[in-house]
């Protein structure tokens, strides 16, 4: 028996498919977002059958926990300067949401959609939280911090590529970590009522 390759590029074949879907599935989570994207739209996005999306991902509510699937990436801030920290992290998440339509069909199914906010509210708690969470004088503190650091985060987002208001859009990577960047420290080493 040879083996002429055959099994390889079918698992190419799958992984690709796999690729289009998701891309298709993020691009459209981001424009529509939940309720209104389709599985049929996406698979007409990704130039395949309906029942292929249906193949690999069984159903909507799963195709959008794999298109969900997103790391913020949050950079080690234990070795930065603590008075430094809140900007740092600030221009981090800024260019996190300016590059990663994953985040944003994330942010614009979660308005509309209990299980996308639930993946919503877990995305920040096992990544921001203990990020933040090394940072705490008081460990008790964390998960508060790590919840205000999250307002200013997704509120910011939500501002800015959901409702687009005109200001905030206007506002360039400097000016946002300026602005943001002291609340964001206030929230991670700052004393409550300061």
């Amino acid at each position: 028996m040879t083996d002429d390759g055959s099994a390889g590029t079918k698992a190419r074949r799958s992984d690709a498919t796999r690729a289009a879907i998701l891309t298709a599935a993020r691009e459209r989570f981001a424009a529509d977002g939940y309720e209104r994207a389709t599985i049929r739209a996406i698979a007409a996005d990704a130039n395949i059958d309906p029942s292929m999306v249906m193949r690999y991902y069984g159903n909507k509510e799963k195709l959008f926990a794999a298109a969900a699937e997103f790391d913020l990436r949050l950079p080690d801030l234990t070795g930065v300067p603590r008075d430094e920290i809140g900007t740092r992290l600030t221009g981090h998440l800024v260019d996190r949401w300016e590059h990663d339509d994953t985040l944003m069909a994330l942010l614009r199914a979660a308005v509309t959609n209990q299980a996308a906010a639930d993946r919503m509210r877990e995305l920040f708690a096992a990544q921001l939280g203990p990020a933040v969470a090394a940072l705490a004088a008081d460990p008790a503190e964390a998960p508060v911090r790590a919840g205000l650091v999250a307002t200013q985060a997704l509120g910011f987002a939500l501002s800015r590529y959901v409702l687009r208001l005109p200001p905030v859009v206007a506002l360039d990577r400097a000016a946002v970590v300026a602005w943001l960047g002291p609340t964001v420290q206030r929230y991670l080493t700052g004393e409550q009522g300061e």
